[in-house]
């Protein structure tokens, strides 16, 4: 692809908690500004030395239609400086990174701040397309008779939201929601439900345990998510609140299905939504002082691939295979490996198409499998089963953890990658010396 290194000099993040939960009333600007300033303080940067910000984001709030600006703004970044907010729905925090590697390359910035925020508590309900015309219909009459008439076509019905997240979750062109597509995959490739809550398991005792010796606190930045007390102990977050240390196979295996009645898939074995921002500062690999500060590492490479959109989950084999081609690597050449946790079924079922012979020459038109990859070497902090999915901000997420893991255990390259709502999957080799 012919592009020079991307130096990520250091990245944070704000806490990850559970819709609904701690941050419910945080609004996703407010989320980014916190990983921002969080960021640029770890680095030492001063926001007048950054050229440019882009951020990840997918339920765009009514009312910061681009919120990279806002954020940008209200993190002390001077209006001068440009902003954009890009989406690739799941992939979006990873998307930002990309994005910026391709300002960088061409010469418009030095030094930009990437990244993704999501609010998904503040994703909004709807009106029905009646009840809305209706209302339109109301707010125009002019008489008291009008208005009258307009009121007396409203029924019950008409008064029940749709939930908007629902709607953001359903693919369009397939007609599947994302649970759907896993039960797709859990039928496909013979994947237990069994195997699903141990995968589950596996992923909340890893990141419990990473929280107990704090080696996530590491990238987290503190987060103040009650301003109405003088307290500062009160109203604010240090942790994610959604690794349980006391989970049990027993627990998970008494959940219900949600996505069909006979399916596999539960809440249990599934990532939460979830609420948080990450970000990262980025600048040429080439550009950068290294007797000043090493950087935490370096994006060398990426591929992004499409696929079925009722089989997206499986997003991450097609672009790593892509990837794999472009760069002449192997899976056996990478030190650690993050696939994200949509679903235990989902990252099972990709493992399992790596290691096929037959999906690889049916689906990828290769003459054998990608290959295995070592499970004690998957997600070795836990994924977002745990730690949950801020859908815009977990491809930021996974690419500081995962350097940051390297680093820990003195490793060199490690392999990123995500499935995309929609039949898509990008894939990202990170490396913490070039």
């Amino acid at each position: 692809m012919n592009m020079k290194p991307l130096a990520i000099l250091k990245g944070m993040r704000t806490p990850f908690c559970k819709a609904h939960g701690e941050m419910a009333d945080v609004h996703a600007v407010d989320l980014g500004t916190a990983a921002v300033a969080a960021v640029l303080e770890q680095a030492s940067v001063a926001a007048e030395d950054v050229d440019e910000v882009v951020m990840g984001n997918v339920s765009g709030p009514p009312d910061a239609a681009n919120v990279a600006r806002v954020v940008a703004l209200k993190a002390g970044i001077p209006q001068d400086r440009i902003a954009h907010t890009v989406n690739r729905n799941c992939a979006s925090g990873m998307e930002s990174i990309l994005t910026a590697w391709q300002i960088l390359r061409e010469g418009r910035a030095k030094t930009i701040v990437a990244g993704g925020t999501e609010s998904m508590s503040n994703i909004p309900l709807l009106l029905q397309s009646e009840a809305a015309r209706l209302l339109m219909e109301l707010g125009r009459a002019k008489s008291l008779r009008g208005r009258l008439m307009a009121v007396a076509k409203f029924r019950p019905s008409h008064f029940k939201p749709v939930p908007g997240v629902l709607l953001g979750l359903t693919d369009p062109f397939c007609g599947l929601n994302m649970g759907q597509t896993a039960e797709v995959l859990a039928q496909e490739f013979g994947i237990s439900r069994e195997d699903q809550d141990r995968f589950a398991l596996d992923s909340h005792l890893k990141a419990a345990a990473a929280r107990e010796r704090c080696f996530l606190s590491g990238e987290i930045a503190p987060f103040r998510a009650d301003d109405r007390t003088d307290n500062a102990a009160e109203g604010q977050i240090e942790k994610d609140n959604g690794p349980r240390a006391n989970q049990s196979l027993r627990a998970l295996q008494k959940l219900r299905p949600i996505f069909a009645a006979d399916g596999s898939v539960t809440p249990g074995n599934s990532c939460p939504l979830t609420d948080g921002a990450a970000a990262v500062v980025l600048a040429n690999a080439n550009e950068v002082d290294l007797k000043s500060e090493k950087p935490m590492g370096y994006v060398t490479s990426y591929a992004i691939a499409g696929c079925d959109p009722s089989r997206m989950g499986l997003g991450p084999v097609y672009a790593t295979a892509k990837l794999l081609q472009q760069t002449g690597l192997q899976l056996h050449n990478f030190d650690l490996l993050e696939i994200n946790e949509a679903f235990a079924v989902q990252v099972l079922a990709c493992l399992a198409a790596f290691e096929s012979d037959a999906f690889a020459m049916k689906e990828l038109g290769l003459p054998k499998a990608l290959g295995s990859f070592p499970v004690d070497r998957l997600n070795v902090h836990g994924g977002a089963i745990a730690l949950g999915h801020p859908v815009g901000t977990t491809g930021t997420r996974m690419v500081i953890t995962l350097l940051r893991s390297l680093r820990e255990k003195g490793l060199h390259r490690g392999l990123v990658t995500l499935c995309v709502g929609g039949g898509q999957g990008v894939a990202m080799v990170l490396e913490t010396e070039i």
